[in-house]
């Protein structure tokens, strides 16, 4: 048994069984304290207000990432922030007002951002362009390479502080 797998076995736990039942409690409080249609009605337009929502800020994030490919540079913080935003919408379709307000956090842009943030700080993702190596935020770090295609090879100089996966390929045409 790994490290983490008491990690993600306690996360499961906690998603599948803690949040619904806390969903249920607080969906029957509020059905006694303001009636079950009202909780109902209430949830249905948490909902439609949070998919009308997520639209405007989906076409936001989309609009900024094709901004960013027209300039040359890799969406990398867009293609995060909309990873947060489907788990947003994902999070205001589900029944409830726990998982409601999350959704609505993941909405938000400053929140939205945070995620991110958070997102970008636990994973070192890199992707080379044309022009080099750039890391999911568009920073540019330096890379000594022939042209890969060709050769199938190259060496990526990183800090000593990410890892790095690297590789070899061979084109066969």
């Amino acid at each position: 048994m790994s490290e983490r797998e008491p990690v993600t076995m306690r996360f499961l736990f906690l998603l599948f069984i803690v949040v619904p039942i806390v969903e249920i409690t607080l969906l029957i409080n509020v059905g006694q304290a303001i009636g079950a249609w009202n909780t109902v009605g209430l949830v249905l337009l948490s909902a439609f207000i949070g998919v009308n929502m997520l639209r405007y800020q989906g076409f936001s994030t989309l609009s900024r990432a094709q901004r960013r490919m027209d300039s040359g540079q890799i969406p990398g913080r867009e293609m995060i922030e909309g990873i947060v935003l489907a788990v947003g919408g994902a999070l205001l379709l589900t029944p409830g007002f726990v998982t409601d307000v999350i959704g609505f956090l993941c909405l938000i842009p400053f929140t939205r951002q945070r995620f991110a943030d958070a997102l970008v700080s636990k994973f070192t993702v890199v992707a080379m362009n044309h022009r080099g190596q750039q890391t999911f935020d568009g920073e540019a770090e330096h890379v000594h390479r022939e042209d890969p295609l060709r050769t199938g090879q190259h060496s990526v100089h990183r800090k000593p502080d990410g890892d790095v996966i690297d590789g070899e390929y061979r084109r066969e045409d």
